[in-house]
């Protein structure tokens, strides 16, 4: 049995791709997965279960799909690879401004970062960084008016899920929290 946290992509935002939290926690333990805790209303999953991030990310998607009516991207993390991209975030001002860190966890390691491109949209105070599959933006004036923030996406060219330093932490604790068994 092993702690999984799975990162939901545009659920519940706008109004679109509705999935209330409480409908998820059914859906997986439908599934098999044990211990199932969520995380606010954007799509963050802690749970156990036996399996790999592949099959899991199949199954989630097509259950949601079939019982919600559209299918969402769904990243799979595992304890290690949580705590590998909180070990490795280039920027030290995250403990003063949590929310304006992001994480963007990628489903492959993109092939080329143009810079260039990144380096023509960012603002002042903007900065990022890729770590392997994990892309760091921080945006101090915040992610939803950034122009690089907007474009990220199309730039890095993998599908990805962003999420704030604070919701990383806690997501965190929580599946340490499962893999203790509390």
């Amino acid at each position: 049995m092993e702690t999984w946290i799975a990162l939901f992509r545009g659920i519940n935002v706008g109004g679109n791709n509705l999935l209330p939290m409480k409908a998820l926690t059914a859906l997986l333990a439908k599934l098999g997965a044990r211990d199932v805790k969520t995380y606010i209303q954007s799509g963050n999953a802690v749970f156990r279960a036996t399996g790999d991030a592949a099959a899991w990310a199949g199954r989630i998607g097509a259950a949601v799909e079939k019982d919600h009516g559209f299918h969402p991207t769904v990243l799979m993390l595992r304890i290690k690879d949580l705590d590998a991209a909180i070990k490795a975030n280039p920027f030290p001002m995250e403990k003063e401004e949590p929310k304006a860190l992001h994480l963007v966890f990628l489903a492959a390691t993109p092939a080329k970062l143009d810079r260039a491109a990144f380096d023509g949209l960012k603002a002042e105070r903007e900065d990022y960084a890729l770590r392997g599959n994990v892309f760091y933006f921080f945006a101090p004036d915040g992610i939803g008016r950034s122009k690089l923030g907007a474009k990220m996406g199309k730039l890095l060219g993998v599908e990805g899920t962003a999420r704030n330093w604070r919701t990383v932490i806690e997501l965190q604790a929580m599946a340490h929290m499962a893999e203790k068994g509390a």
